[in-house]
């Protein structure tokens, strides 16, 4: 099984990767992905393109440790993605062009009517992908 694992770097992500490590053979296929949002114009314009890139990376790095080492401790297997973009639209192409069995997230909890408000990246991502989504509360 190919489970693409959206990490966005805050508790519910660590929480959902605990959950792909108890509910999955160690031999499932597991790409942890972490898409950085585009900075806000007001940074990019004092910064050049490589201080623009660390910055990016720093972000997912530090996004991706606490699910590394739940699925590292678990023996799982992973490979990871860092990607700069639209969080909700880069999961949903990443996970249909890698013919991903099944996308997990975790889920921030804010409810129906500010998830709309405030385009939770759950919301895009289960009103626009095709693979199945599971989300970990």
């Amino acid at each position: 099984m190919k489970i693409l694992l959206a990490i966005d770097g805050s508790a519910n992500s660590t929480r959902a990767a605990k959950y792909v490590a108890l509910h999955w053979q160690a031999n499932a296929e597991i790409t942890l992905i972490h898409v950085d949002d585009h900075m806000h114009e007001y940074i990019t314009e004092h910064l050049d393109a490589d201080s623009i890139c660390r910055l990016h990376i720093i972000n997912s790095r530090a996004a991706l440790r606490g699910p590394e080492r739940v699925l590292t401790r678990s023996g799982h297997l992973f490979e990871e993605r860092m990607l700069v973009g639209d969080p909700g639209m880069e999961i949903v192409q990443w996970a249909k062009k890698n013919r991903s069995d099944l996308i997990v997230m975790g889920s921030h909890g804010r409810g129906l009517l500010k998830s709309l408000f405030l385009g939770s990246v759950v919301v895009k991502v289960l009103s626009n992908s095709n693979t199945p989504v599971l989300v970990v509360r």
